[in-house]
This record gives C-alpha cells, structure tokens and sequence, in this order.
C-alpha cells in the first residue's frame, strides 16, 4: 500500500531524484556494530552529521520519537526508516545506508531484529519520495534485501541501488 501511495505522488514531482543520487560511496556504512537501537540510530545519522546535512538535534528527536511512540520507523522485517519532520534541523536533503554486523533489537513485534538502516532528512515534502519509492521496490524484492543486508563492500550496495 505505501508503495502505491509513493507511486501516486510520485507521478505529480517534477524533478525526480533516484535512490542513488542519495546514496553514494560515504553515506554507505557496512558491517556497522551497535550494541542497542539508539546507536543503531545515531551511527546512521552520524553520517549525516558529519557532511553538516543535518544537526545533532536532529538524532536526539528520532530517538525521543521512538522512545514515545515505539518502533513505528521499523517498516519491514529487519528494516528501519530512520527519519524526522524537522526541516529547521536539516540543511540538505540527503540519506545514509547502514547494514549491521549484528542485528538489534527495536522492539517491534513483527519485524525484529533490525539488520538495515536506511536514514533519511529532507529538507521538503517531494524531493526524497522518488528515492524512498525505489527502495520500497528494493526491500520487497528479497534477492536484493538479503544483498543489502550481507553486504560488506561499498561497492555491491551501489550495483544493488543502481537498479531503482
């Protein structure tokens, strides 16, 4: 269902960006080790940080989010879409990939434990859905999910992105 809705919206944007215009080579993380969730959380935002797109304040209120309304970013059996309405806090529409060398734990009664990150910040309404539709299209194909959540070279994950 939210693939359709992605694709209706997606068919009134003008300007599509891909899931690969946002992840490239150094928002990629492999083999990421977290001892719980939240630094699960902070590591994928983590790189965002560091290239200024967004604010620590920004980690600090998904983590809140999450501690209040419970697991709800866990969108799919060991996938979690990491992200928050918080436009003051970014500078740049952008998104990091995370795999996990150990999977962790969000509490979620069907789709622990946690093996891939997929952090996002938009700076607006539209410009990131093109991209979150192709990896809703890339986690519901299970080939491809299951590379994405072994991979350990940077490179595998940009040939698997590349597709959507």
């Amino acid at each position: 269902m939210l693939v359709e809705v992605l694709q209706e919206i997606d068919n009134d944007i003008k300007e599509k960006y891909f899931l690969r215009d946002f992840i490239k080579r150094e928002n990629i993380e492999l083999k990421v080790n977290c001892k719980d969730w939240k630094d699960a959380i902070s590591k994928g935002v983590d790189i965002l940080i560091r290239k200024n797109n967004v604010t620590e304040a920004y980690k600090s209120e998904i983590i809140k989010k999450l501690e209040e309304l419970g697991p709800y970013m866990v969108i799919a059996p060991g996938i979690c879409l990491s992200h928050i309405d918080m436009v003051d806090e970014i500078d740049k529409t952008s998104m990091s990939l995370i795999n996990l060398k150990y999977p962790v734990k969000f509490n979620s009664e069907f789709n622990d434990p946690v093996r891939l990150i997929l952090t996002f910040a938009s700076k607006d309404k539209e410009s990131h859905l093109n991209a979150l539709l192709g990896f809703m299209n890339l986690i519901n194909n299970p080939e491809d999910r299951n590379k994405l959540f072994l991979a350990s070279s940077k490179d595998e994950v940009i040939d698997i992105i590349k597709k959507y």
